[in-house]
């Protein structure tokens, strides 16, 4: 495909001058009117190296206000990000409403630069090209603009341009023994791209190649994509301004989803006060010693609770962060997004809390908000909470291609024995924080919730994240089961690596 591109292209210097500065007057004006209608925006660079992506992005930002933008230079892993999912340095830096971030080399690294050298293994491709495709898919739906640019040089003028900045000492360090290998195995490293290309040309994300060659007509191409990409979404933002804003009423359409896996849970079952004193010791001096073990391993591991309203989830996170060292977990309690995160895609603030390699993630409520209780109370749109069951499917399978273990616990009590505990909750001037109005209101909306826990349940269980219901009316059973779960899994990874 590359070697049929038309690289002879080229303007003259009086053309540029005449369609460069209306082009930046309009770019100029697009981004004010992108942060007025809170559009963000991604701007991709990729390409041979030597093919000018430095002079371009230069050349793209100068008509900008800087405060509305960010560049990201992409390089090799550092320490740290080598101890995160692949795709975690990328969430962290996905731009909040209304701004751009622009990347010099991206996650397309992992399928090109890291393949060629052989860090990205060829049994990770097919998979590294599936959840890039995931990645920017969520970011297109949640409103974000991505527009990928990839230059084409020859293989001449490649080596030509490396020759120029090695004469110099002020440039010769731009040009690393890696650029000098991709250039002596040119073709091998064009199939690759081309390939890469192929696998992730999308209709939410597609690929624009340009002829680089000329840098002024790869400036003037450059400018012009990202002003009919923009001109584009705020148009049909004009049109359909409140898309992203219809309210649900949190019903499904699905009747094969009205099975209630919840109605499954024995609630009777129970451990008895001495019973459970046993078994908690035992069970915490081996979760001290597996943690140890999975840091040493380098395991990562992310644990969910949801649940109903006093079901238990905060005495069996207790429980389980009792035998764990503390500088290996963390526990990230989830409450309703402030400003800042709002501003993001729904998954990047939990994004930002992902474990690095040996380290426990507790999630206290978590992403399943979106198809729970922003579902129910309308703070999403329908297109939203549906979307979100493959959203997060995707997010968890990446984590576990990772290296996570995964485990999702819902904390199921009847309505009941709800209410008897928030009565003693109420009556316990130590526990009466633990209560809200809220709380109350949320009870009358018991089916509502029931019907919408079924289907995610249904929806979002695998076998790479899989979710475990706790019967929890008695919470002697419930932190051991818990427990129990955990160490489980902890000992069949550790067993298998």
């Amino acid at each position: 495909m590359l070697e049929q591109i038309d690289l002879s292209k080229k303007i003259s210097q009086q053309e540029f001058k005449k369609n460069i500065e209306p082009l930046a007057n309009q770019l100029a004006s697009l981004q004010r009117e992108c942060r007025s209608r809170n559009i963000p925006v991604m701007i991709i660079f990729e390409g041979f190296s030597t093919s000018g992506k430095g002079t371009l992005i230069n050349q793209l930002i100068e008509p900008l206000d800087p405060r509305g933008f960010s560049v990201y230079a992409i390089n090799s892993e550092s320490e740290e990000e080598k101890r995160r999912p692949f795709l975690w340095r990328f969430w962290t830096k996905t731009p909040e409403n209304g701004r751009i971030a622009i990347f010099d080399r991206s996650w397309y690294r992992r399928v090109l630069v890291d393949r060629f050298e052989q860090t990205t293994p060829e049994s990770q491709i097919s998979d590294a090209y599936q959840e890039i495709v995931n990645f920017e898919q969520q970011l297109t739906d949640g409103g974000t603009v991505i527009i990928k640019f990839f230059l084409v040089i020859t293989k001449k003028e490649q080596k030509k341009r490396m020759e120029k900045l090695l004469e110099s000492k002020q440039t010769a360090w731009r040009v690393t023994d890696s650029d000098k290998k991709r250039q002596k195995h040119f073709k091998e490293y064009r199939v690759m791209a081309e390939e890469m290309l192929q696998k992730t040309d999308t209709a939410f994300a597609p690929w624009t190649i340009v002829e680089a060659m000329d840098k002024e007509y790869a400036s003037i191409k450059i400018m012009s994509e990202v002003v009919s990409r923009l001109e584009k979404q705020i148009t049909r933002k004009k049109e359909n301004p409140d898309e992203a804003s219809q309210k649900t009423n949190g019903n499904s359409d699905r009747n094969e989803l009205k099975s209630s896996a919840l109605s499954q849970a024995d609630l009777s079952r129970s451990c008895s006060k001495e019973e459970y004193q046993e078994r908690l010791k035992k069970l915490q001096s081996r979760l001290t010693l597996l943690h140890s073990a999975l840091y040493r391993k380098k395991i990562p591991v992310i644990l969910v609770f949801e649940g109903w309203d006093a079901s238990g989830k905060g005495g069996a996170i207790r429980r389980l962060t009792q035998a764990l060292d503390p500088r290996g977990y963390q526990v990230n309690p989830t409450s309703s997004p402030n400003d800042i995160e709002k501003a993001h895609h729904y998954l990047w603030r939990f994004w930002r809390n992902m474990p690095k390699t040996g380290h426990i993630a507790i999630f206290d409520r978590s992403w399943y908000g979106r198809v729970m209780v922003e579902r129910i109370e309308g703070f999403c749109s329908t297109d939203e909470w549906k979307r979100a069951y493959r959203e997060i499917n995707d997010m968890e399978a990446h984590l576990a291609h990772s290296g996570s273990i995964i485990l999702k616990f819902w904390m199921q009590i009847d309505k009941e024995e709800q209410e008897r505990r928030f009565h003693e909750r109420m009556e316990n001037p130590q526990k009466q924080w633990k209560i809200t109005d809220e709380d109350w209101r949320n009870r009358s909306k018991w089916d509502q919730y029931e019907l919408a826990v079924d289907e995610m349940l249904i929806r979002t269980s695998t076998t790479y994240a899989p979710w475990i219901i706790v019967e929890g009316n008695n919470k002697y059973y419930a932190r051991i089961k818990v427990l129990e779960t955990v160490i489980r899994a902890m000992e069949d990874r550790l067993k298998s690596d």
